[in-house]
């Protein structure tokens, strides 16, 4: 009889969509629990669902629907990327707030066309090519060391050694002279979380200062002993075009901070998460075992379905409105990129992760005149560093827990063990 008693008068269990609406009310960008880090999808589920338009503050809105991204995207006049307004009282008028103000990702037209110009042509489809031969080199070298021990981090073994030996040849530094690359990367990027502590950002305003410091060298030695500017990309920035427009200095040294940057958050990202997910998924593991050949569609699959940059940004320099929603001029919008990549009315069942997955048009480079600089690189850069590790430990599982990044905009792990066999 009490067993009975409590059957009939316990609380019935909540439904799906009263858990979904729960989960959008109760969303703060600035505040969020540590299950978001582990799993955000389910959150951007709920957003998309329930509320796609988000109101984040005053004057503050968070995007998470693939359409709505595409139109931020294909608008660069109207949704600006620079970020003066938001950036300087978060970060105050220190060297943080100059690097990210001044770097390509960060600005609109001209500075941002003239930088990307010289940027993109030092990567043109030969350069690229070139570096294909030494890459495919160096990671097999990072293998034999790991299957030297029999186990592994992938993140501190491969998927972070990658990026910062590419970008490390594309700038032609000195091996010898890589070491601290990654930690400032971490510390700079770190800063733009939606709501960085105090340490923070004062690591990041170190970091950068340090950066410059070693860059001011590196810059000194190019423009006494030039490099190819046809696969030399510092030596391209410092000569700028043909018809003799240049950078300035402040241009030059805080650019090549973001090309070091950029190609190293998002490739270490895409190759960790990359690697993880085939874990998660034996099936496709499988998949792409038995057919090499996919390693092209999987790379696009595993940007869509663990996007390693989460989120992006973007300001309204005139009235608009998105879905029911009208913005005056001056708006922040937060581009919820990872929730776009797996909208149901883009992709269809956009939880799974398929390798094959046909007319794959994810953002997580961003699209339209920002879209990513690298990405040739960086899609080049995965699917060499995944393939080859892959056939060489097709048996490789965890042999810890992972270390989540725990940050917002950029998802990826700080650690990942693994046996190799």
């Amino acid at each position: 009889m009490p067993d009975m008693m409590v059957a009939q008068t316990a609380t019935p269990a909540s439904h799906p969509a009263d858990n979904a609406r729960q989960l959008a009310a109760d969303f703060d960008l600035r505040h969020l629990p540590a299950s978001f880090y582990d799993d955000p999808y389910p959150t951007f589920h709920a957003l998309r669902a329930n509320n796609p338009v988000l109101p984040l503050g005053p004057g503050s809105y968070l995007l998470t629907r693939h359409a709505d991204l595409m139109t931020v995207y294909k608008d660069a006049k109207l949704f600006s990327s620079d970020k003066k307004a938001e950036f300087l009282p978060k970060f105050g008028n220190g060297l943080l707030y100059q690097h990210h103000t001044t770097s390509l990702i960060f600005n609109d037209p001209p500075l941002h066309t003239r930088v990307r110009r010289i940027i993109a042509g030092a990567l043109n489809p030969r350069a690229v090519a070139d570096l294909e031969g030494p890459m495919i080199t160096m990671v097999d070298g990072l293998l034999d060391r790991m299957a030297a021990r029999g186990e592994a981090d992938i993140i501190a073994d491969l998927a972070a050694s990658v990026p910062i030996e590419v970008i490390g040849n594309l700038l032609a530094i000195p091996h010898e002279r890589r070491g601290p690359l990654r930690d400032w990367s971490l510390a700079i990027l770190g800063a733009l979380e939606p709501q960085p502590t105090a340490a923070m950002l004062e690591s990041g305003e170190i970091a950068v200062r340090d950066f410059l410091d070693y860059l001011r060298v590196l810059v000194a030695e190019r423009r006494a002993s030039p490099g190819s500017p046809d696969s030399d990309v510092l030596t391209r920035l410092i000569q700028g075009e043909t018809d003799g427009e240049q950078l300035s200095e402040i241009e030059l040294l805080q650019n090549c901070i973001f090309i070091l940057n950029a190609g190293h958050e998002t490739t270490t990202n895409l190759i960790g998460n990359g690697l993880f997910n085939l874990l998660e998924w034996p099936q496709e593991k499988a998949r792409l075992l038995a057919n090499p050949a996919l390693i092209t569609s999987a790379i696009e699959e595993f940007l869509r379905f663990d996007s390693p940059v989460q989120l992006g940004n973007r300001i309204t320099t005139a009235p608009t409105r998105l879905g029911d929603v009208d913005m005056p001029a001056g708006t922040f919008v937060t581009l919820a990129i990872a929730a776009a990549n797996r909208d149901p009315a883009a992709f269809t069942d956009p939880d799974r992760l398929d390798l094959a997955r046909p007319h794959n048009r994810h953002v997580a480079f961003a699209s339209g005149v920002h879209v990513c600089v690298g990405l040739t690189i960086a899609r080049m850069e995965g699917r060499v560093a995944i393939l080859r590790f892959l056939q060489r430990f097709p048996n490789y599982h965890l042999s810890g827990a992972p270390v989540r990044g725990n940050r917002a905009r950029f998802r990826g792990f700080l650690a990942l063990p693994v046996h190799l066999g």
